[in-house]
């Protein structure tokens, strides 16, 4: 648990000994207390392929673990962050081709477009943005480094991890070994492939196609596979052991379940990631949103209409780990309460008795330490505005309570009476821009 008592007129962050965060980890399929591995804790999230971007469901994953690393910061725990852009891969050259744009222009000009989407939304950019096409040279070092350990074979320029040689593949999975294929199908796998020694051996390195981008490589010119190239840039910058690796559930198999394989390979370090964390897919009129059926909502149609801070909250009462539907009167909803934060961090303090919100200090903190309870959590939130409001009415002193409840929303990463979104957000994400325009 977690109290807040003001100093200054601020609130500063008070423990208590009992005080844990559990956490789903998927890897055990179990609730489990959070221990960093050391500070800071390590986090690296699966990021974006920018061709067609930013739908509801790419918000709901970067704002859960936004909420998430906020969260962590807000309890004094420092974080080093780390999200990637697979700016290399089947899906950019296929749409490049489509459109007939250059594939770098191409993904530039769409990563260029998340990054904006992503401060709108008021999102803590990550410490490390790497592009795929930043790390060949360690993807390399990487591919050998299992072709040494005889975890992978070289056939036609190309080089395939071998599952075969792996027994703990499908542990964070837990899909049998004859359910696999039509999953890895699903996500590019081509089982056909005649240089494979079995059909699910995922490709490290291929060979270069005609038309094609290529780097050198031992094995010819050629690209990354894709589980590749994540595996490398994270323990490029986080080590060989990351306290937390997350995505959407739809990367569990084969993405995630590769990149163990890859990483705890060439590393020999065990494990690869201590907790595994996967957002809930988002669904519209029935069906998962995806472009391949094209029914995407995208965050820059809904901020027409709507606020920032209202999304957030609306993506927030949702928790990461359960699906859901978009649903309008939903969303309506959380404007609602976000005009209910604002009129409460605003309304007029009273010269009376302070007003104690410590049991809802307590509850925001139970809730968010219980696997990141955010729906629990906005909650402790609309209570501690209800009291505010009322309390101001009587006349009671309610500053310490406000400057409460601005601490417990920036959590959530909502702005409230500021016209725009934090500083830092603002500079980090303009960091990372200057390497895409």
């Amino acid at each position: 648990m977690k109290i807040l008592s003001a100093v200054g007129g601020q609130p500063s962050v008070v423990y208590s000994p009992g005080r844990t965060m559990k956490l789903y980890n998927a890897l055990t399929q179990s609730v489990e207390t959070f221990v960093p591995h050391k500070e800071p804790i390590t986090i690296y999230v699966c990021g974006i392929t920018p061709y067609d971007t930013t739908h509801l469901g790419h918000a709901f994953t970067y704002t859960a673990f936004d909420v998430l690393i906020r969260y962590l910061e807000f309890t004094g725990s420092p974080v080093r962050y780390v999200q990637n852009v697979t700016d290399i891969d089947d899906d950019i050259l296929r749409k490049a081709e489509e459109v007939g744009e250059d594939w770098q222009s191409l993904g530039n000009r769409w990563t260029a477009h998340f990054i904006q989407d992503m401060q709108a939304l008021n999102v803590r950019a990550p410490d490390h943005y790497p592009r795929a096409t930043e790390v060949i040279p360690g993807i390399v070092e990487a591919v050998q480094e299992l072709l040494d350990k005889n975890l992978a074979y070289e056939s036609a320029g190309n080089v395939y991890f071998e599952i075969a040689t792996w027994p703990a593949y499908g542990r964070l999975s837990h899909l049998p070994r004859e359910d696999m294929l039509p999953v890895a199908n699903e996500h590019g796998n081509r089982p056909d492939d005649p240089h494979k020694r079995h059909p699910l051996d995922f490709v490290l390195w291929q060979v270069q196609a005609p038309g094609e981008p290529a780097w050198p490589s031992p094995w010819g010119m050629g690209r990354p596979g894709w589980h590749i190239e994540c595996s490398t840039m994270s323990t490029s910058l986080l080590g060989p052991t990351l306290d937390l690796h997350g995505g959407g559930a739809d990367l569990i198999f084969p993405h995630h379940e590769s990149e163990i394989a890859q990483a705890e390979g060439a590393t020999g370090q065990y494990p690869f990631v201590r907790f595994w964390l996967h957002t809930a897919m988002v669904g519209h009129e029935g069906e998962k949103m995806s472009k391949s059926l094209g029914n995407l909502v995208m965050v820059r149609d809904l901020l027409q209409e709507w606020s920032a801070d209202a999304l957030r909250l609306y993506l927030a009462q949702h928790h990461y780990r359960s699906a859901w539907s978009h649903n309008l009167a939903e969303l309506a909803g959380a404007e609602r309460l976000v005009q209910r934060l604002r009129e409460a961090v605003t309304s007029v303090s009273g010269s009376g008795p302070a007003l104690d919100v410590s049991a809802v200090q307590a509850s925001f903190s139970e809730a968010m330490d219980d696997d990141l309870d955010t729906p629990a959590a906005i909650g402790q939130l609309a209570q501690l505005a209800g009291e505010i409001i009322e309390a101001g009415r009587a006349g009671q002193n309610v500053q310490t309570a406000q400057a409460t409840l601005r601490a417990l929303s920036q959590v959530f990463g909502l702005r409230l009476d500021s016209p725009a979104a934090e500083e830092r957000v603002t500079t980090g994400w303009n960091e990372h821009l200057k390497r895409f325009i």
